[in-house]
């Protein structure tokens, strides 16, 4: 690995984006570790390398499913929709969606799952209560095109335009552990108003959803 927190594997260089490094930094060492929606693996590959993580990945795209494998990424393809009803309960010590949550049909019942299969769960997705979504919807008056949502409406693959107030009110509603969360905008963490100012959020939760 390079100092700038990049991981060689496949032949390839890949920087951990700045809401990787934090999901890094929060599993310890020799877990057992599921990635829902693990795209090219590079996580999965660093976490193996580094931190001696027993690693297996889920991802829908059948490209960065052969682009993990190449990484030497344990992964298989499938639909988080679907479900994880092939791991038995408590199966992973961590179970991480990364970037994918907003794109889920039914994303209560795919935090449910992930919390049935592991100890804990990191969820990290593209805040649309930031500012700059904020001025785009004023200023044009249709649906926001920035650099965190960069699609038109009719090609987007986000389903579920959620904000940091919006999953904060889901974790009181079924009563989940916050174990730690972060806000980035950028490479810098955000600490006040991040419903504003946050262009990502990243949670460390435990606990059930009946």
């Amino acid at each position: 690995m390079s100092a700038d927190g990049t991981v060689i594997g496949g032949g390839e260089i890949a920087p951990l984006r700045g809401d990787l490094r934090l999901v890094a930094d929060m599993i310890l060492p020799g877990s057992r570790v599921l990635d829902v929606g693990c795209g090219d693996g590079v996580l999965l590959a660093w976490l193996a390398r580094q931190k001696g993580v027993d690693g297996r990945g889920m991802e829908l795209e059948s490209a960065k499913v052969r682009q993990a494998i190449a990484r030497g990424v344990s992964v298989y393809q499938g639909d988080i929709d679907e479900g994880l009803a092939d791991y038995p309960d408590g199966a992973f010590d961590y179970v991480i969606l990364s970037q994918t949550l907003q794109q889920t049909h039914q994303p209560l019942r795919v935090l449910r799952e992930m919390l049935r299969v592991g100890r804990r769960v990191i969820v990290a997705f593209p805040n649309f209560g930031h500012w700059s979504v904020r001025l785009t919807m004023m200023f044009s008056g249709g649906a926001p095109k920035t650099k965190l949502f960069p699609y038109n409406w009719y090609d987007s693959p986000n389903i579920h335009f959620l904000t940091v107030r919006d999953f904060e009110a889901l974790i009181g509603v079924h009563h989940l552990v916050v174990e730690r969360r972060y806000f980035l905008a950028g490479h810098r963490k955000v600490f006040a108003f991040p419903n504003l100012m946050a262009e990502v959020a990243v949670y460390l939760l435990s606990g059930t959803i009946e």
